[in-house]
Formats: C-alpha cells, sequence, structure tokens
C-alpha cells in the first residue's frame, strides 16, 4: 500500500501510462514488450492488455514467471502467448520492462546479449522507469542498451539525472501514478529572482569582492558574470583590466570593507605562498565566501567553514572534490551531501550532472548541461554567478541551485563552439528568463 493505494492499483497505473506512451510513441508499429520476473515486469504486462484491447499488435517475451503476487495477477489478466527471451524475434518497437529500482550486480550475460540482439533490430526503445542495467541510486551502468523513451513512474530517480545511467535514459517522461515521493532530494528547476525594488542602490544588490591572483584572465571572467547580477563588483588586481563599470580594489582592502556581500577566492589565484596568505586572510572575515579552483586545493582542511554558519559555497570539478574531501565509491549525491555536512557549506559538485547540496540535507540535481561547457574558463563563470547570488543575500543553498541554473542556460543560449568568453554576455537574457 502506498498513501491508501493498493499495489494492483499503482500497477494499472503505471502501466496504463506506459501503454500510453507506446500508443503516442510507437506510431502503431508492432510492439515487443521484455517482461521480467518482478513488478517492472507486471507493468508491461498490464501495457500489453491494454495495448492489445486498443488493437495494436503485441508480443511478449518472458524472463522466468512472475514472482510477486501482483506482478502474477497483471500475467494472469494478459490473455495472448509469452515467448521466452530467447525465443523472441525482433519487433520495430522494443519495450524493455525487465528490471526496474534496485538492480546492484551486473545482468547476466545471456540475458545481456539477447537484450542486445533485439533493441540493435529495433527501430525504437522504450524503458520502463529505467533502462535495465543502471544502479538507480548513482547511475553506474551494469550493461543493459540505449533508450529512447523513459518512462520514469511516479518520479524521477537519480539515475534519471546522474551520469553515465542519465545518458543511457534518451528522453525522459514523468507518469504521474497517484503517488506523492518524498525526498529532500530534487531536480534542480528554473528560480525565481526577484525584481530590484525601486529604492534599491548598488549596494543593497549586492556587493561582490574577487580575489584576484597570478592569473588575471580567470578572475576577469568571473567577474564579467557576476557585474549583470550584482550592483557593485570590485576586482584586485595589480592591473586594471575589464570594463570601466569594474572597480579596482587592494585584496586586503576588500577583505576588510564591511560593506561586501560575499567574496570569491580562487579563479586564478595561484597555489604559490602570495595566494596562502590571501586564502587564510580571506577565511578569518566574516563575509560570506565563494571558494573555487586554486583555493579548494589550497584549502587544508573543509571543516574549517563549518564555524561561518553555512554562508559559504565551495565549488570543486571532480579531481577537486577527491582532493579536498577523498576518494569514495557513494553515488555522487551522497558525496555531495557528505561534503556539505562535513564543511558547513553549500556544495556545487560541477559536471555535466552538477549536484548541489546544502549542510542540512538538501540536494538538487541538475539537468544535463550542454557539453560545450566542457571548455576553459566557464567554471570561472559558474563562480562569479554564484558570488552574485550569495551576495544578494540568498541562502547559500538557493544561491548555489540559481547560479547553477544560470550558468547552463547562458551555454544554451551561447550555443555550439562556445567559449567561457561568450557566457557573460548572455547572463542579462538568462537572468531576465528568471524574474
Amino acid at each position: 500500500m502506498a498513501a491508501g493505494t493498493s499495489v494492483d492499483v499503482l500497477m494499472e497505473r503505471a502501466g496504463a501510462a506506459l501503454a500510453e506512451a507506446i500508443w503516442r510513441f510507437g506510431n502503431g508499429r508492432p510492439v515487443l514488450i521484455l517482461c521480467g520476473p518482478g513488478n517492472n515486469g507486471g507493468d508491461g504486462y498490464v501495457a500489453a492488455r491494454l495495448l492489445s484491447e486498443r488493437g495494436l499488435s503485441v508480443s511478449i517475451a518472458a524472463v522466468g514467471q512472475p514472482r510477486t503476487e501482483v506482478a502474477a495477477r497483471a500475467r494472469a489478466g494478459y490473455t495472448g502467448a509469452v515467448v521466452a527471451l530467447e525465443d523472441a524475434v525482433a519487433h520495430p518497437v522494443l519495450v524493455d520492462s525487465l528490471f526496474g529500482t534496485g538492480l546492484s550486480r551486473p545482468l547476466d550475460e545471456p540475458l545481456a546479449r539477447h537484450l542486445q540482439r533485439l533493441a540493435e533490430a529495433a527501430d525504437f526503445v522504450i524503458a520502463v522507469d529505467l533502462p535495465s542495467g543502471l544502479n538507480t541510486d548513482s547511475g553506474a551502468l551494469l550493461g543493459g542498451v540505449q533508450a529512447d523513451l523513459t518512462v520514469a513512474l511516479g518520479a524521477l530517480k537519480p539515475v534519471h539525472l546522474l551520469q553515465p545511467g542519465a545518458g543511457r535514459c534518451g528522453t525522459i517522461l514523468c507518469a504521474d501514478i497517484g503517488v506523492r515521493a518524498a525526498s529532500d532530494v530534487h531536480a534542480l528547476g528554473r528560480p525565481r529572482l526577484a525584481v530590484p525594488a525601486a529604492s534599491a542602490h548598488k549596494y543593497s544588490r549586492g556587493f561582490v569582492g574577487i580575489i584576484g591572483g597570478a592569473m588575471a584572465g580567470a578572475s576577469l571572467l568571473a567577474a564579467r558574470a557576476a557585474m549583470p547580477l550584482a550592483g557593485y563588483v570590485a576586482l584586485s588586481h595589480a592591473k586594471r583590466i575589464g570594463p570601466d563599470a569594474l572597480v579596482h580594489r587592494r585584496w586586503d582592502d576588500l577583505a576588510s570593507d564591511a560593506r561586501v556581500g560575499a567574496l570569491l577566492i580562487g579563479p586564478g589565484l595561484g597555489r604559490d605562498d602570495k595566494a596562502r596568505t590571501k586564502l587564510e586572510a580571506v577565511l578569518e572575515t566574516s563575509h560570506a565566501l565563494v571558494l573555487d579552483a586554486d583555493a579548494l586545493v589550497l584549502l587544508s582542511a573543509p571543516d574549517r567553514l563549518l564555524r561561518r554558519g553555512g554562508r559559504s559555497i565551495l565549488t570543486p570539478h571532480g579531481g577537486e572534490f577527491d582532493t579536498v574531501f577523498g576518494k569514495s565509491d557513494a553515488s555522487k549525491i551522497e558525496r555531495t551531501r557528505a561534503a556539505a555536512r562535513a564543511s558547513g557549506a553549500a556544495v556545487i559538485f560541477k559536471g555535466s550532472d552538477s549536484v548541489i547540496a546544502a549542510p542540512d540535507g538538501r540536494v538538487a540535481v541538475a539537468p544535463p548541461a550542454p557539453g560545450w561547457l566542457a571548455s576553459a574558463g566557464t567554471g570561472d563563470v559558474l563562480a562569479g554567478i554564484a558570488s552574485a547570488m550569495l551576495a544578494s543575500g540568498m541562502d547559500s543553498f538557493e544561491a548555489a541551485c540559481a547560479a547553477v541554473w544560470l550558468h547552463a542556460d547562458t551555454a544554451r543560449r551561447a550555443g555550439p563552439g562556445l567559449m567561457a568568453d561568450d557566457l557573460p554576455r548572455h547572463v542579462p537574457a538568462a537572468l531576465a528568463s528568471c524574474l
């Protein structure tokens, strides 16, 4: 039972949602549904029954007999023939209803071979809840085939957003089966940002201080990205660089200015003694902080941030994450959540499947970002956006979430072949879409 609804009713709803997807996307072509022994297979039997009643040509190939009572009842409701998987003949539309959530070991070799044979011969592959052969929580590959469409039942699962599994899901259609899935892990959505009030001034909109270092280009990229979002952006660098509206200040002057809403340190900082001195001084301030790139590598212990009361954001990519928090076989979600708790900061674990976590356990998983972001300097742009969001007074987790969304949206607007330098000019349009 789930919220007072019987498992049979839920399976009927899931099968109906699957049948509707097959009907719409299969274009009337003959369908082969592969049914496993669990409830995922039961959903396939229900869909087959409903599609047969509509007059669609449907065949079923099964792996053994149903092992749950509800799946057995679904099997009994389907009156057509059922053949063994190894005897199945390829159809234009293949439906993978073999194994759903909970798979933790690789698919058996003979089963994987037959699944591959049927998928390669099909024109269109639909997966039920998730393609067989994926780890639900981590997105790890345990075998299976590429789906063109995945019908997620009730709610998205981590595998639908975490790589490499998300790449196997194709287009994802989330089917409402009448069950509310309570979780502190959510898919990242478009933020709702406020329009500045008529009484706003440059400091109330957010004062961002960026501590520059050895590589001027990185800190300038961050500054350019922050400027459309903040009221005042100041950069510490030996040379005057960037737009006329960009203020230049000494780094120690910035660090001691009480008006600063957030300090960003790391992009282009370097890892020498000068860089270490700047980081140590910044860590002693009471400002909200964004730590990126070199600052993360120089951070000796992330628990040093705990005393800051959650007013920090860390933005590591995979290598930096391992350096700061250590390697682990846990899922990206669990690793990011643990890092946020250990540091007391909001953590953006960057990648094509960026995960954002708060010290209180909240987690957001971003939809796949454009692959064109795999380019030097794009992380500096994200850090600049995050510092502006934090300086505006947002909670660190909400600021981090907004930054990841805006960053990906600027990349979508910049289009193929983008360079990091292209992103800041698309920030105003991305911002406008969130107002």
